[in-house]
């Protein structure tokens, strides 16, 4: 193989394997899954000696001794454990030899751009389903008159979560807004039938946002070795909680509860 070739050879393993890390880490895996899965398909490509870190913000990975080296940024961390599966079952087919190397580039990139994602509305019935049945397990209570209410206001934030999400590129901001939506709506929904109780409804509604995952994450990167990464998602969480019952206090103290 001439300097060329070799070159250009390195040049898609690199491709590849930033690729396949960069949708692992948007859909919300773990940075040991992430390095495992990109030393994986070098490995198996013919790389004596792949060297990976990966963080919550970027993906560093040198081949060839250190000669070559590359890192992509990372601005968008979502959950979609679809995308994460998907991309580790191609790294496991091509080490099974069940596809080659080009048919494994062609599949990651159809991946980044044809993962399925579950539509809008079976969300908001997922969002409704969380809110009103976590609001019973933390609650210990079963009245009946917040359980509706709870469903209808964890609805209605988590919506609007998601379309203020796209419209914004300042972190945190989305959950701040959508938990004070949440507030509004609880105290105007006991306004309106005042049996109920807005911490019932609250705790309840905030499931939907709350970043369970990325504390899950964080835990397990820390319990790993990985503690820039473990330490980067628990502060991400502790922002995104601080976020959502800033919003909530904040329409508690002008509207009062």
């Amino acid at each position: 193989m001439t300097n060329k070739e070799s070159e250009k050879f390195y040049q898609e393993i690199l491709d590849i394997c930033l690729t396949a890390g960069r949708l692992m880490i948007e859909g919300g895996s773990e940075m040991y899954r992430v390095e495992d899965t990109m030393l994986r398909i070098a490995r198996n490509a013919g790389i004596d000696d792949p060297r990976v870190f990966a963080t919550p913000t970027g993906i560093f990975m040198s081949l060839d001794g250190g000669d070559m080296m590359q890192m992509k940024q990372i601005r968008d961390r979502n959950i979609n454990l679809e995308l994460v599966d998907r991309v580790n079952d191609l790294s496991r087919q091509f080490a099974t030899k069940k596809i080659n190397l080009t048919q494994l580039r062609q599949a990651i990139l159809d991946v980044a751009t044809n993962t399925p994602a579950f539509p809008l509305w079976l969300q908001a019935v997922g969002a409704a389903t969380l809110s009103a049945t976590l609001m019973v397990l933390f609650m210990d209570d079963y009245d009946w008159v917040d359980f509706p209410a709870a469903a209808v206001v964890g609805v209605l934030g988590y919506v609007f979560y998601v379309y203020f999400k796209r419209y914004t590129k300042v972190r945190f901001l989305s959950e701040l807004v959508s938990a004070m939506l949440m507030g509004m709506a609880a105290i105007g929904i006991h306004f309106m039938f005042p049996q109920t109780i807005v911490d019932n409804i609250l705790i309840g509604a905030l499931m939907t946002l709350v970043p369970g995952l990325a504390l899950t994450n964080a835990l397990r990167d820390l319990f790993m070795g990985d503690l820039l990464s473990g330490v980067v998602r628990m502060f991400e969480a502790t922002l995104t909680a601080l976020a959502l019952g800033g919003g909530v206090a904040i329409m508690i103290k002008f509207l009062g509860a």
